[in-house]
């Protein structure tokens, strides 16, 4: 990879850490249905006020439908999750599963994308298993069924990101590209019309809300403007420039950037038990995104 490919990596993976902390003031006081509308929302908007500025052609190039489903995938149910997870979890517990999606990914290219798994990878995937285990044994959420509910809800959203990186280059990228810019559009877009129904739903059914908290606005508005919209644009280039699975290892830089965040603004801390959970998912998500080495190289080793 170019070294702009590392920084572009680098300043997402700063982006989306703070996704975390943003989710986690925010939930608390709108919900978590509403928040993860609200982020949707904002992240629509904020695209198509880039596309009208740019003059950009709006040309999906036949594609429309297939980023309507990848908004679902990749940005609805996601979002969804990592919200109900809020309600459970520290930002800096979210943003370390969230590195487990290297993990799904190379799972999920086996079962359903043909691709193959060296037994280091396989390794890795076990590893990977064994570190969400301990995490969940020594959570140190509100109540032990908070923390698996949110564990469970975490890694629901990395299994969607990583069918939606695979689905990303066989319905865009294999079929002659398309615009980042244009396919952010649409997955927002498609991400929208999929959570307005539970939008509605929350407002008649859930608890009332005090909407007048421009603290929590701030953050709605962040996640959804820069963790969102500007933060897809530069992923799915991503995936265009660099493919599904090194995209995909923007994961594994999240963690530090979602702890530091959280202590920063929040005064979150880790037990040295999450730490060593942590620390076993990161060696997992490393075997499962180092490059193998080649017969050749293996000789000369």
């Amino acid at each position: 990879m170019r070294s702009s490919d590392y920084i572009r990596l680098l300043s997402l993976a700063a982006i989306w850490g703070a996704s975390f902390l943003f989710m986690r003031i925010a939930v608390p006081e709108f919900g978590a249905i509403n928040t993860a509308f609200l982020r949707v929302l904002f992240g629509f908007l904020g695209l198509t006020l880039i596309l009208f500025t740019l003059k950009s052609s709006f040309n999906f190039q036949g594609k429309f439908k297939a980023t309507l489903i990848l908004g679902i995938i990749n940005s609805g149910l996601p979002f969804l999750m990592y919200c109900f997870a809020a309600k459970w979890l520290p930002a800096g517990y979210s943003a370390i599963l969230n590195a487990t999606t290297p993990l799904m990914g190379a799972m999920i290219g086996f079962s359903f994308f043909s691709e193959k798994l060296s037994l280091k990878k396989w390794m890795g995937v076990l590893l990977g298993l064994f570190g969400i285990m301990v995490i969940t044994a020594i959570g140190e959420a509100k109540t032990a069924q908070g923390t698996a509910f949110g564990i469970v809800a975490c890694l629901i959203a990395t299994s969607c990101y990583a069918f939606a990186g695979f689905l990303t280059r066989r319905w865009i990228s294999n079929q002659g590209g398309l615009d980042p810019k244009i396919v952010a559009f649409g997955s927002q877009a498609g991400a929208l019309l999929f959570l307005f129904p539970f939008f509605i739903w929350s407002l008649f059914t859930g608890p009332r809300i005090h909407w007048l908290q421009g603290n929590v606005w701030a953050c709605v508005i962040a996640v959804g403007l820069i963790c969102t919209a500007l933060a897809y644009i530069v992923y799915f280039k991503l995936i265009a420039d660099i493919g599904p699975l090194r995209s995909l290892t923007v994961t594994f830089m999240i963690p530090p950037f979602g702890v530091l965040w959280g202590y920063l603004a929040l005064g979150e801390t880790i037990t040295k038990g999450f730490v060593l959970g942590a620390a076993i998912v990161c060696i997992a998500v490393w075997m499962v995104v180092s490059p193998d080495k080649t017969p050749l190289q293996q000789k000369s080793a």
